[in-house]
């Protein structure tokens, strides 16, 4: 029988973390299902929140940080649902969205991954899916995405039609993404030399490449608020950014590698 592991890694974002369970047990999905939360060391009682509002969620204190892809390792391999549930603790969950999601991974049998389509609070489509990272697919994304914030109104009108659209993908984004749990394994889980940012291509980039599928479906729909976590430590956030795109590029583009510790040294960003 199918079953869902939900895996909620969470960092002082209580607010966000409470709104996000509340949607999950107003509307519990109809798969048979677990929730867990990794608490990376919280200092603003997110865990004792959980505990006390929600005792039928497991939570899983960690001693320390160790970031979003360690965090989600350590959920995964305590968890034993058919398929894995990696989900933001900054997302809110509609009624259904999680069995529609499941539905439609099971529709395709030679398929790993699959992506729910994303917006925020306002029903604006956030790009939560795209090519693999390349110095090129990397610029054109960041202009469509600096382009969709000013307003274009034909970049919005792309992005709303292709956010529209069941489609193979490179990737789907880690705030929300579905998983069989033999494929997570079988790809070696996440890499933890990712403490946050760019840990969900490089996912789904090792499940590719065993020759399985990652699918974009908007016959689910998850609302992404934003992050807390990085709204109150956003300097840390930023250089922890910084950080995973050179480990990327270190990873998948060596070549490439030295020209954007250059790039990033020029603009005064180069992490230390």
């Amino acid at each position: 029988m199918t079953s869902v592991s939900i895996i909620i890694v969470s960092f002082n974002a209580r607010e966000r973390l409470e709104d996000c369970l509340n949607s999950l047990t107003s509307h519990p999905p109809g798969t048979r299902h677990e929730i867990v939360v990794v608490d990376n060391a919280s200092t603003d009682g997110s865990a004792a929140m959980v505990k006390s509002r929600w005792p039928q969620i497991t939570v899983l204190e960690q001693s320390k940080n160790a970031g979003f892809a360690a965090g989600n390792n350590v959920g995964i391999r305590a968890t034993d649902g058919t398929l894995v549930l990696l989900l933001n603790n900054d997302t809110v969950v509609p009624e259904g969205a999680v069995d529609r999601l499941v539905d439609r991974l099971l529709a395709y049998p030679d398929a790993a991954v699959a992506g729910p389509r994303l917006t925020d609070e306002n029903g604006r489509a956030e790009l939560s899916f795209g090519r693999m990272i390349s110095p090129f697919n990397e610029l054109r994304q960041k202009l469509t995405m600096l382009l969709y914030r000013r307003g274009v109104r034909w970049v919005a009108r792309r992005i709303e039609q292709a956010t529209q659209l069941e489609q193979e993908v490179d990737w789907v984004s880690g705030a929300c993404l579905l998983v069989r749990r033999v494929d997570a394994v079988q790809a070696g889980l996440l890499d933890e030399r990712y403490f946050l940012y760019t840990e969900d291509v490089d996912f789904c980039a090792a499940i590719r490449a065993r020759g399985r599928r990652v699918i974009f479906t908007p016959a689910a729909h998850v609302v992404h608020v934003g992050g807390q976590s990085r709204a109150t430590a956003a300097d840390a956030m930023n250089v922890a950014y910084r950080k995973s795109h050179i480990a990327f590029y270190e990873k998948h583009h060596p070549r490439w590698a030295p020209v954007l510790r250059t790039y990033l040294r020029v603009k005064g960003q180069l992490p230390r």
